[in-house]
């Protein structure tokens, strides 16, 4: 930090600048040692608020996200995260209920760090959060703590620069011209640079030709892009901004959509197979090659007042054409045919081998104590394993879905207080538990049923994330692709003094002039 910010000519500059804002002269001794001044036209020589100002809580934390090193750093440590992150699935795509055993289970002890870590479930983490939080504070900060003093130093530029400030620049020359010559030249070389399309102000016997001013605010909007960019993806953070989710619904089902107000029915899910003669790949395949997976669906609104479902739209669900109403999007993403929905059971007198009646037990819609009535009997279910296996002895369920259902029913005279137990696993009555029990209980039939699998989809933030995309593009053509090209003359003691200057391609700023015949002399500096 510079402590006397007073430039030879008299002008008083803020603390901590490195050209004077008046003639251009270097105001310490390290920028005077210099030959150019390349670095230091960043921004003009002007005090930045991080290098200005350092003594305050405030000061500490904007001086440390002002920092590009800083900012560098939060994005390589995100990138390095979110790589580690898709070195194992996600938790949500687990097919488990229990993720850490999953993890242990198929990645050893790599995937179990990777769950203790936080890694299973990255993007809802707050470490990551906190993560995109930080590096879109650093792109703000550091925004605003160049941008105003840029902005402040092109609004203001004088036209009369010192000598020093124009034979620092990387293009320059020096020549002596009488006093005659001299107005007709700076005339000369007024007109020729208007035809390259500068913009010329002139004070006496001092120039300054500039044009594409607009290409340094290129990466500003680019970083404003940014930050809109960042902000909508915090935006998924916000409850019902965003949702990613997963479920299955089977074929006349009509069941909740997760998180969100709608309730979803199946009327029918399809598949369609190419015929042989349609396509020649179907002829090649080993087996029938499918044409189309289609869910037709009725989405419905629930009325919290009365409890009512009043559907909203219908349509089918294709591959890429998923059902959408407002936010939502429902997409076709899996699918499982003969699934078991429910089993027909049959009440057996083992002592006449007569069956005395069928009973339908709905694998999805199973109550505690339920009771089924068949002919004078009562038939109680005490207990339920949808995926029954043993483990110590003990039955239990290995997951919620009926894959091998177990079940204990009770059968009881109507009225008797206390009957019989049996136990019956996939359909069948196990009769090594069930010897002297009057009553068998039998599988009669299935009822099979098609289930389709459909991505939740709502996300209200991509709007936002795109207008930010637009807008990053935009300041990175600016950048990249427009110069800001300016050009100082001035007459002093028999001698034109020209001083050039471009944020990029200084070959070309230096042919552009020579071509027009008006700037003999011209030479581009190396660093």
């Amino acid at each position: 930090m510079i402590e006397n910010s007073k430039c030879e000519c008299g002008h008083n500059n803020p603390v901590g600048t490195i050209l004077c804002e008046n003639c251009g002269k270097p105001l310490n001794d390290e920028t005077k040692e210099k030959e150019t001044l390349v670095q230091e036209m960043r921004y003009e020589g002007k005090a930045r608020r991080s290098q200005t100002f350092q003594s305050s809580p405030f000061d500490m934390v904007w001086n440390f996200f002002s920092s590009v090193k800083v900012a560098i750093i939060l994005i390589i440590i995100t990138l390095i995260a979110s790589g580690i992150g898709t070195i194992f699935p996600q938790a949500k795509f687990v097919p488990s209920n229990d993720p850490e055993a999953y993890y242990a289970e198929h990645y050893g002890l790599w995937g179990k760090w990777f769950h203790l870590l936080g890694f299973s479930n990255m993007y809802n983490a707050w470490w990551f959060f906190t993560l995109i939080s930080m590096i879109g504070i650093s792109l703000v900060v550091c925004s605003l703590d160049r941008v105003i003093p840029l902005y402040k130093a092109l609004k203001n530029q004088q036209v009369k620069k010192s000598i020093d400030f124009l034979t620092r620049q990387r293009i320059s020359s020096a020549s002596a011209l009488s006093e005659e010559n001299m107005e007709e030249k700076l005339s000369r070389m007024e007109e020729a640079l208007k035809t390259k399309g500068y913009q010329v102000k002139r004070e006496g016997k001092a120039l300054l030709a500039e044009k594409g001013r607009i290409s340094r605010w290129g990466p500003y909007i680019n970083h404003i892009g940014l930050i809109i960019f960042l902000f909508g993806v915090l935006l998924r953070y916000v409850p019902g901004w965003y949702l990613d989710e997963t479920m299955w619904v089977r074929e006349g089902e009509v069941k909740k959509v997760p998180e969100t107000p709608y309730y979803i029915k199946n009327e029918r899910f399809d598949i369609t197979f190419y015929d042989e003669k349609e396509t020649p790949e179907a002829k090649k395949a080993e087996g029938p090659v499918v044409k189309k997976y289609e869910t037709k669906a009725v989405l419905y609104e629930k009325n919290w007042t009365t409890g009512q479902l009043t559907p909203v739209t219908k349509g089918s669900i294709i591959v890429n054409h998923p059902l959408a109403y407002k936010d939502l999007r429902l997409v076709q993403a899996d699918f499982r045919m003969g699934l078991l929905d429910a089993l027909s059971l049959k009440l057996v007198d083992k002592e006449s081998k007569q069956t005395l009646g069928t009973f339908t037990v709905d694998l999805y819609d199973i109550k505690p104590n339920q009771v089924f009535c068949v002919a004078d009997r009562e038939i109680v279910l005490l207990d339920y394993y949808p995926d029954f296996a043993l483990e110590n002895n003990q039955p239990i369920t290995k997951s919620p879905d009926p894959n091998k259902p177990a079940f204990v029913f009770e059968v009881r005279e109507k009225g008797q207080g206390k009957g019989e137990r049996s136990w019956v696993i996939s359909g069948q009555n196990l009769d090594a538990l069930t010897k002297e029990n009057r009553y068998a209980i039998d599988l009669a039939g299935m009822k099979m049923v098609n289930s389709t699998g459909l991505m939740v989809r709502v996300d209200k933030s991509l709007p936002v994330i795109l207008f930010g995309g637009v807008i990053s593009m935009i300041g990175l053509v600016m950048g990249f692709y427009w110069h800001h090209r300016r050009v100082w003359a001035r007459a002093e003691e028999g001698r034109l003094y020209i001083g050039a200057h471009t944020n990029k391609n200084w070959y070309s700023l230096e042919r552009e002039l020579k071509l027009l015949g008006e700037f003999d002399g011209l030479q581009v500096k190396r660093n």
